[in-house]
């Protein structure tokens, strides 16, 4: 089954919508989840100024009482109507308009589709239509395919990468291959910033570039190499979750601050709650790997095998190169990384719903460029020290440290918070 919904699939959209359908019925015959079809009518409803049969267009919210006359301009005015509340044009020209909201937009399934009144409602209305759906996904399809992708600060720290080694003579290939895991582009991708002047070094750095005419177009390669999903998508997961049940789970994840800033990797233990986290200067798979080497060498590999036997994450650059992950110092395999769908969080909801309690402290779009590690230990040993129903009123930090000891955790320098010192509030880290 394809991952992008086709042009059928937008019809028997169209057509279950208009029978009354709900979201949920709708994913089903689909073979959907039902966040996919709620956020395609979300996305690719229009909204539509008609009127119903024998009614014009008029979504003011006092158009039954109004006696409004003449507010068309005399140099515009088309309508031979004698009232105002009879021309489709006059909302636009009167003082006092206000527009009526129609409650059905607000709760599924957010279109008029199916609605009784839509024939007689002179209201705007939100309709799904799959000829007009699938046009509209075909024109992002290909603006997605097209461009350059990438914040200003995500162009600074490649330049910074890749200027000063051309400069010195190596060549887009070389660098790009002993610097993939922190340039987290395609090679042609390179080539095309260098092509657009995005980047100090011009083409004419380059000795072999200029020698050769330009070639064919063809289509942008991968962000992410996909062989990494070899053996490890969330299939391969569940298969083997099924073959080792009595594993504990350990899902990873990113915080983000502001684009091209700091972000934090989280690390969520689901059999105690416990939640580590470390501040990454960069979103990139190198800095990913070297946290977890350094959690190698303060547990060792006994322990580290221990912790992170099986781990669930999602398809983000940052984690595509699981076996730094996987083999510490490419000695044996103690852990196993797996990948959810995409577009999936669902399918890693612990890890998720933890957030929550960082973005307390760190609300979303809040830059972390000013916070050092330190201050993610303090965010760490209060959210860890916060009381958890599941655990029968207990702190992670209890749960986690009865199962696993004080070696991660002394290590960290986590402390216990006492349950009326904590704080989860942006005051935290003032």
């Amino acid at each position: 089954m394809s991952k992008h919904l086709t042009y059928d699939d937008r019809l028997n959209i169209q057509d279950l919508l208009k029978s009354g359908s709900s979201i949920s019925c709708i994913a089903r015959k689909l073979n959907r989840h039902k966040s996919t079809i709620s956020r395609e009518i979300t996305l690719r409803a229009m909204f539509r100024k008609v009127g119903g049969y024998g009614h014009t267009y008029n979504a003011c919210l006092y158009r039954f009482d109004c006696d409004m006359k003449n507010l068309c301009k005399k140099d515009m005015c088309i309508c031979k109507v004698k009232h105002c509340k009879f021309c489709k044009i006059c909302n636009d020209n009167c003082d006092h308009f206000k527009e009526e909201i129609c409650d059905i937009y607000s709760s599924p399934p957010y279109v008029c589709n199916s609605c009784e009144k839509r024939f007689k409602c002179t209201l705007k209305k939100c309709l799904y239509s799959a000829k007009e759906a699938h046009k509209d996904y075909e024109n992002t399809l290909k603006d997605s395919r097209t461009g350059i992708q990438l914040s200003p600060e995500e162009i600074k720290v490649l330049d910074d990468i890749v200027s000063p080694l051309v400069l010195q003579g190596q060549s887009i290939h070389h660098i790009y291959v002993h610097n993939k895991d922190t340039i987290m582009i395609s090679e042609s991708t390179l080539y095309s910033l260098i092509d657009k002047g995005l980047l100090s070094v011009k083409n004419i750095d380059l000795p072999r570039k200029v020698r050769y005419r330009a070639r064919r177009k063809k289509q942008m390669g991968y962000k992410v190499d996909k062989a990494c999903l070899k053996g490890r998508k969330y299939d391969d997961y569940l298969k083997f979750l099924e073959d080792n049940s009595d594993t504990s789970i350990v899902e990873i994840d990113t915080v983000e601050g502001t684009v091209g800033g700091k972000v934090l990797l989280t690390i969520h233990f689901i059999d105690s709650s416990f939640m580590i986290m470390f501040l990454r200067e960069h979103n990139d798979a190198r800095s990913v790997s070297e946290w977890f080497k350094w959690i190698y060498n303060a547990v060792g590999a006994e322990d580290y095998k221990a912790l992170f036997y099986l781990i669930l994450t999602d398809n983000g650059s940052e984690f595509s190169d699981p076996g730094k992950i996987e083999k510490i110092n490419d000695e044996e395999q103690l852990a196993h990384v797996f990948y959810c769908e995409p577009y999936s969080a669902y399918q890693k909801p612990e890890v998720e719903n933890n957030h929550q309690l960082i973005r307390r402290i760190i609300p979303k779009g809040k830059s972390m460029n000013d916070l050092t590690q330190d201050d993610i230990r303090l965010v760490m040993s209060h959210v860890n020290s916060y009381t958890r129903k599941k655990l029968n009123d207990q702190p992670p930090i209890d749960a986690f440290s009865s199962r696993y000891g004080f070696k991660l955790i002394n290590a960290l320098g986590i402390n216990k918070i006492d349950p009326n010192d904590i704080i989860l509030k942006p005051s935290l880290l003032k």
